[in-house]
């Protein structure tokens, strides 16, 4: 998700300042120095278990290995074009305006209009899943791209829109319109003559949005008073989803996609509301980034005090179904989502992990009480119901145990405030504070390694964490610059137990710039000076499982002087965390949704918010990819990326 946000005059609005009160496990509760740097070494060393600390603030190895990645590093600058590494193609294949419904109209500069755009590409595409054609299939060739549209920026969608005044300028037909940007897309793509093109029209097209689309809720909140409003008295239907981040694919086919800052659309006073206390601790403030509540009762908290809690959630649907029904399946909890993704144990048992993108906020997993069926779709599609979430506790000792949170159990009780288990999933945050999970430095994605089973949580930055705050899981105060954490459920590869009540972690890298001891970055010792990033965010495995980061430095990007992008590098051997940049965002974009086809041979990325800077604007902007006309706006887009002889991505 993307830390720079718009909320009124002035762009750089953090969407991450931090709504938890609770004081959680201080470095005096958890753990002492020397744990803390046992730690810290065990996961930086990596094969050289032991090896000390130096240099300029990379582990040394002695006579490593090269990496396995063998292309030569991108160009690590800010540029108004992207960029890729040599021996690579990078091509747009989808940008927002374009059609996705077969009666869409085409792209007008500064014409966008709700009709047209529930018909077209949506804003700030984050996520991307690429879901094989025929269904079940392994096909690398043919597919569905699901994608999803996070949120808008009006100055560069609207000509005389600035940062400071759309607040006050923008019209409810401009609001329906970017409610309309929202959501999701699912268009087909073919790889033709080597090149991956959208297929115009296919019959699985499809547009999800915020201001039309009909969801259904299920699981334990379903139908809860707390989720009921005036539009809907039953509680269990929702029009939209809304700020969808990352996601998740299930082993049967469906999508999950990640509700997150749903906070910054609510207008009114929470004070007034006989939800104050829960708004106020997921961040709804009544000074929303977004003027939609001048104009919709549903958006003000005061008029409709429970439709905030219909958001934050993970919904599920269909992308081979394009009549199927979005469902929210409130069993994994509410919040501000980041990420899901399923693993299934050996036991048939289905584990959701997700993050929860903020500043001191938690990691979370969900385990299905059914068990994964591969010869019943259908069955599967309500896996997800029925289970148990936990939260994580870490400790200076090198474990991560999972706190369940049921209904009655512990401090989980009426005498608390949960009157249910709807409760407990609408407050979780609070759940969670009081289970005493550990705050962590804005967890993001959170994905498995196919090869080794282990699982590595992103962790972008927390500049807010104090010294007397610094433990073992979040050993920087100050965090600009994030880091990455490795999860180690007992068992080997395929056979790991993700149900375990334990598992072991260790720091896998530091992020900054090991070049200037200050940051306190730690990587392997032969990365390069283009090799460093900041700001950690999604991540995705290759067939191989080399891990590939995504980054996302919001405003600190100028400061930093590198540009957000894609890095590799190897998870296990003499290569460990040796991290390589490989294809570069244009000015001040972000990149998200990192997606292998199944062979390895194509990578799909998303770029998002291109020319989102300070005081650039549709009529001016910081740079016009990806089409450099004149008139023409910066326009978020997909980019597939292959390797000019076909070959697998990376080696």
């Amino acid at each position: 998700m993307n830390e720079t946000m718009r909320g009124g005059p002035g762009r750089f609005k953090r969407d991450d300042e931090g709504s938890n009160p609770a004081r959680g496990p201080s470095l005096a509760d958890i753990i002492d120095a020397k744990i803390s740097r046992r730690a810290l070494l065990g996961g930086l060393a990596g094969a050289a278990a032991g090896s000390a600390l130096g240099g300029i603030g990379m582990i040394g190895v002695a006579h490593a290995a090269p990496s396995s990645l063998t292309f030569a590093e991108a160009a690590h600058e800010i540029a108004d074009d992207h960029s890729v590494a040599a021996g690579y193609r990078a091509d747009v294949l989808i940008r927002w305006g374009d059609p996705v419904l077969p009666d869409a109209p085409a792209f007008e500069p500064g014409k966008a209009s709700p009709a047209a755009q529930e018909r077209q590409f949506g804003y700030n595409n984050d996520y991307v899943g690429f879901f094989p054609l025929p269904v079940g299939s392994s096909n690398a060739n043919h597919g569905l791209l699901v994608v999803n549209h996070e949120y808008t920026n009006p100055e560069l969608m609207f000509p005389g829109i600035t940062e400071a005044n759309a607040a006050t300028t923008l019209t409810r037909e401009q609001c329906e319109t970017e409610m309309a940007a929202h959501g999701l897309s699912v268009v087909e793509v073919k790889k033709v003559d080597g090149r991956w093109r959208v297929i115009e029209g296919g019959r699985f097209a499809r547009r999800l949005s915020f201001r039309s689309t009909p969801m259904a809720v299920s699981g334990p909140a379903a139908g809860h008073p707390r989720m009921r409003t005036a539009a809907d008295p039953t509680g269990k239907a929702v029009i939209g989803t809304l700020n969808n981040c990352a996601g998740g694919k299930t082993p049967w086919g469906t999508v999950l996609t990640a509700e997150e800052n749903f906070h910054q659309y609510f207008a009114g006073d929470p004070t007034k509301t006989a939800e104050a206390a829960n708004l106020k601790r997921v961040g709804i403030t009544g000074k929303p980034n977004y003027p939609w509540g001048r104009h919709f009762d549903r958006m003000n908290v005061e008029k409709e005090p429970n439709e905030p809690n219909r958001f934050g959630w993970i919904v599920e649907f269909d992308p081979y179904d394009p009549t199927s029904l979005p469902v929210k399946r409130t069993a994994l909890g509410r919040f501000k989502h980041e990420a899901a993704t399923v693993v299934i144990n050996p036991n048939g048992r289905v584990t959701v992990y997700t993050g929860d993108d903020e500043r001191f906020e938690y990691l979370y997993r969900f385990v299905s009480s059914g068990r994964f069926d591969p010869a019943d779709r259908a069955a599967n599609k309500t896996l997800l119901d029925d289970g148990v979430l936990y939260v994580a506790k870490f400790t200076g000792s090198g474990a991560v145990k999972w706190i369940p949170m049921v209904w009655g159990e512990g401090l989980l009780t009426p005498s608390n405030g949960f009157a249910a288990q709807a409760d407990v999933l609408i407050d979780c945050r609070r759940a969670a504070d009081m289970l005493g999970a550990t705050k962590l430095d804005r967890p993001e994605d959170v994905e498995t390694n196919p090869v080794t089973g282990k699982v590595y949580m992103m962790l972008t930055n927390n500049t807010n964490r104090q010294p007397n705050q610094v433990d073992a899981p979040n050993p920087r105060a100050k965090n600009a610059f994030g880091h990455v954490i490795e999860m180690v459920p007992p068992g080997e590869g395929a056979k790991r137990d993700h149900t375990a009540s334990e598992y072991a972690w260790n720091v896998f890298l530091l992020a900054g710039d090991p070049g200037k001891p200050e940051h306190g970055a730690r990587y392997h010792a032969e990365t390069s000076g283009s090799g460093w990033l900041a700001a950690p965010d999604n991540c995705a495995f290759d067939r191989k499982g080399r891990l590939w980061i995504s980054t996302d430095q919001g405003s600190a990007q100028a400061k930093n002087g590198i540009p957000d992008g894609m890095y590799a590098c190897d998870t296990e051997g003499a290569g460990r965390a040796l991290t390589r940049f490989f294809y570069a965002c244009p000015r001040a974009a972000e990149m998200c949704g990192p997606e292998f086809t199944p062979d390895g041979t194509t990578l799909f990325v998303a770029v998002q918010h291109p020319a989102e800077s300070e005081g650039s604007t549709f009529d001016k902007p910081a740079t016009r990819w990806p089409d450099f006309k004149d008139g023409m706006p910066p326009r978020p887009a997909i980019v597939a990326i292959t390797r000019a002889d076909g070959g697998e991505i990376g080696s």
